[in-house]
């Protein structure tokens, strides 16, 4: 058999055009009409094409750039200067331009508050192509890792010791350096001590600092490198990062909300993400669904007062753990009495008001009654006797625990997982994003936004196809 071998140096009698590059059905034409799609005004780009002084490159053609990338894995600016000279479809993408790796970091930057704004309007364009239906939302959240060590995280106890070390240190450089003084002609390096005494003196007014930001805002802990990230624990260990939180919907499982919060747990996220969320659709979602994880109930409720069926399982729940002989499910409260009975019959009667944890405290009056109880160890081992914390919205407590219970609240529960578990998934194995490129909360909010809006627009290719998709997003009205 014949092979047929490729030639560098022939000539073709006329040079492509650059639109001959990639297929009519090429999923890069689709990221090329989602962003012509996409309103820069809205987004908050500012678009001037009489601007005086040296041209700059489209917005439209960077935004194109970072949305395509992103899409592929592609994040490091240097690595989509790379890809603009060597990759066909980044080349047709852009239509020729190479801008260099500074400009693409620099657009990224400057347009932090735009790129957080791409979500909404991809989501909105999923909305009008019907794929999009807001009546059923799930709520989760993810571990990202910041763009910064852990070790820099500083608590005010960290600083205390390291500027305990620090003025020490500089105590012994002080007497070195007078020695060297006296002595210069014995010391083999007195160059050295000064120099290693202004680096000892600039970190220890480094930690000052953040030792006075502890202080002044009661955070627990400061990140030097990135203000805005906390301390999350994840899979592969504690980090410095950040929580991705994210709304789904049921219908085609498509992203309608995006968010970043500098908070290591999901707790008291549930009514923020769910508002987000119906701001976008441009109406209330029928239900809304999360783990445990979101288990607070004075968020909950905030919910539930707006008519929204609330689907989400208390710990005990969660983890199918039944009721123990004395847990406070096994206590009877009696409303026109105001007070709790006992497994045994004694009576918790209202104690006082517990204004930290929002929830009123009850307890038996006569405390040897718990100490002579047979079941005392068992139920408590307070020598006050057995107390019963009753929440202030407790009825809420046991209406959701109720409503999660029964079979059409299984039925949405199981299909949580398949729905908000799949792009985080894509986003951190597919597209391998172990950490956020860009600083601070809004930097991240805008990376966010950007990998979730690629998840969206590579889901509608797959429901689609390239050729249906494209003639959908042209056929949308423009504006």
């Amino acid at each position: 058999m014949a092979y047929r071998y490729g030639d560098r140096n022939q000539c073709t009698m006329f040079p492509r055009s650059i639109e001959e590059y990639v297929t009519t059905d090429d999923p890069v034409r689709v990221y090329d009409a989602f962003v012509e799609a996409l309103k820069l005004g809205e987004l908050g780009i500012i678009w001037e094409e009489d601007n005086v002084g040296n041209s700059s490159y489209d917005p439209r053609s960077m935004l194109k750039l970072l949305v395509y990338g992103y899409s592929y894995g592609i994040r490091s600016s240097r690595k989509l200067e790379r890809a603009l000279y060597h990759n066909v479809s980044f080349i047709w993408l852009v239509g020729g331009l190479t801008p260099d790796h500074k400009t693409i970091a620099r657009f990224r930057k400057e347009n932090r508050p735009a790129l957080k704004n791409v979500l909404k309007q991809c989501a909105r364009i999923c909305i009008k192509l019907k794929l999009i239906d807001g009546n059923t939302l799930f709520v989760d959240g993810s571990k990202i890792r910041a763009d910064a060590s852990i070790n820099n995280t500083w608590t005010e106890e960290r600083c205390v010791k390291s500027l305990s070390r620090i003025d020490a240190r500089i105590e012994e450089i002080l007497q070195e350096c007078e020695t060297v003084d006296n002595q210069e002609q014995d010391s083999p390096s007195p160059v050295q001590l000064p120099e290693e005494l202004a680096n000892k003196k600039k970190l220890n007014a480094k930690i000052q600092r953040v030792l006075n930001e502890l202080q002044v805002t009661g955070a627990g802990s400061i990140n030097s490198t990135d203000r805005d990230c906390v301390k999350v624990k994840g899979q592969q260990g504690t980090h410095a990062g950040y929580n991705g939180q994210i709304v789904v919907d049921e219908k085609h499982g498509l992203i309608v909300n995006s968010d970043v919060v500098s908070q290591s747990n999901d707790y008291n996220q549930f009514t923020n993400q769910i508002e987000q969320a119906n701001q976008t659709l441009g109406k209330p979602c029928e239900t809304a669904c999360a783990d445990a994880g979101y288990a607070d109930v004075d968020d909950l409720k905030k919910i539930d007062d707006q008519g929204i069926y609330v689907v989400v399982p208390a710990q005990e729940q969660a983890h199918n753990r039944p009721a123990g002989p004395f847990d406070k499910e096994r206590f009877t409260y009696d409303a026109g009495q105001d007070c709790y009975r006992c497994p045994t019959g004694q009576v918790l009667s209202y104690a006082f008001y517990d204004a930290d944890q929002n929830d009123r405290v009850y307890q038996i009056a006569d405390k040897t009654l718990c100490r002579s109880c047979p079941h005392y160890g068992v139920c408590t081992t307070a020598n006050s006797g057995r107390r019963i914390r009753r929440l202030a919205n407790e009825e809420t407590k046991k209406k959701l625990r109720r409503q999660y219970q029964q079979k059409q609240s299984q039925d949405i529960y199981r299909l949580r997982k398949q729905k908000v578990e799949l792009p985080f998934g894509h986003i951190k194995h597919n597209l391998g994003v172990a950490s956020f490129l860009l600083r601070g909360i809004e930097g991240a909010g805008a990376e966010m936004s950007l990998l979730c809006s690629c998840f969206n627009v590579a889901r509608m290719i797959g429901i689609f196809g390239v050729p249906t998709l494209l003639a959908n997003i042209r056929g949308l009205t423009p504006g």
